[in-house]
């Protein structure tokens, strides 16, 4: 990757963490209140899972995008990807099934959490297979 297409997917990475993180707080919020009021404990218990999970990997985002910018690889680009992508599916597919009990939904969450699995995976790889670190903005000042 060059140097400012490394930064730019890097800084929408962490961007996108942020994001995450944002809906995943207003999700548990509507969450308690919406299911709470409908009575139904089970739903609830789902959607808290898909908040709870929502926000690990949200913030193993900002991490991954994070390390993505000062030490680029494709393993960590990978990282980042699957922490996303894992996040819509599973938190995705447990917030479809706790509101509309569509239980078809139940089916797409084991992709989620693989995605997730991978994920991981591909941060650990990349944080002993990155290189050295790229230069900090306050380093190439002096």
């Amino acid at each position: 990757m060059r140097d400012p297409e490394r930064t730019r997917t890097g800084d929408v990475m962490v961007a996108a963490g942020a994001v995450s993180g944002l809906l995943a707080v207003a999700a548990g919020a509507f969450g308690a209140h919406l299911l709470e009021a409908r009575g139904t404990d089970t739903a609830l218990r789902v959607f808290e899972t898909a908040a709870r999970y929502q926000m690990y990997h949200a913030l193993a985002l900002l991490f991954a995008g994070r390390f993505l910018i000062r030490r680029p690889s494709r393993t960590l680009l990978a990282s980042c990807w699957m922490f996303l992508l894992g996040t819509v599916l599973f938190s995705g597919s447990l917030y479809g099934l706790a509101l509309s009990r569509e239980r078809w939904l139940g089916a797409v969450t084991p992709a989620g959490g693989l995605l997730f699995l991978l994920g991981w995976l591909c941060l650990g790889l990349g944080a002993l297979r990155a290189g050295p670190a790229a230069p900090s903005a306050e380093g190439r000042r002096r």
